[in-house]
């Protein structure tokens, strides 16, 4: 997701949580509340600073299955969990539902194993519900990506052959040892990938998306 260019220039904002609920007469007078970092505002919604960090673990572990692990700065995985908020605020825009409980149950399974078993420090330090949650909000983006954006992609028989055309005399060789199957594929999934972009282009164009400085890690 390209760079947001909208920022805190004020610096941290900080929101005053209670740790633990209680009223006034259980408060004493010296108390301490846990004051939580505020990373971006999406369209109104809170990213904490504690989101955007499990989120870096998450990814660092590769926990979604399939995913494979990849290191991301903070700035970084902020950006990714923007993305995903966009897309899931979408959802419930046009009422489109939850997942599978069954394809959920596997995925949460798989995504648990996979934390199980990653060396990272902070693996730990994520519940098996926040592990859970993760995997359903993955699901969800791929199922609205997959069903509302790039489903409408095609690839016709004049493209795949001009393709070809264009491999071969890259490379020299013959247009008939380069199978039609795989460059259909391979431009589907291109065009797919170029659909997707468009539409976070579009999506946070129309967002009002406010992001406080984070450190380069």
């Amino acid at each position: 997701m390209k760079r947001l260019s909208r920022l805190f220039l004020a610096g941290w904002i900080l929101f005053a949580i209670p740790l633990f609920p209680c009223d006034a007469e259980e408060r004493g007078a010296g108390e301490h509340r846990l004051y939580e970092a505020m990373a971006a505002i999406v369209n109104g919604e809170v990213i904490f600073l504690s989101d955007v960090v499990r989120e870096a673990c998450l990814r660092g572990c590769g926990a979604f299955p399939g995913d494979e692990p990849v290191g991301l700065t903070l700035p970084g995985a902020r950006d990714r969990l923007i993305a995903d908020t966009l897309v899931m605020q979408e959802q419930e825009k046009l009422e489109l539902g939850t997942v599978d409980n069954a394809a959920l149950q596997k995925a949460a399974s798989r995504a648990e194993a996979l934390m199980g078993t990653c060396p990272s420090p902070c693996a730990k330090d994520v519940s098996a519900g926040q592990v859970r949650d993760y995997a359903a909000r993955r699901l969800l983006v791929r199922d609205f990506l997959e069903k509302r954006v790039s489903v409408f992609v095609d690839v016709n028989e004049e493209e795949v052959q001009r393709e070809i055309a264009r491999r071969a005399s890259r490379s020299g060789g013959s247009p008939g040892k380069i199978p039609e199957e795989t460059v259909q594929k391979e431009l589907l999934e291109e065009k797919a990938a170029r659909e997707i972009r468009n539409w976070f282009d579009r999506a946070t164009s129309k967002s009002r998306i406010l992001l406080s400085p984070l450190e380069e890690r």
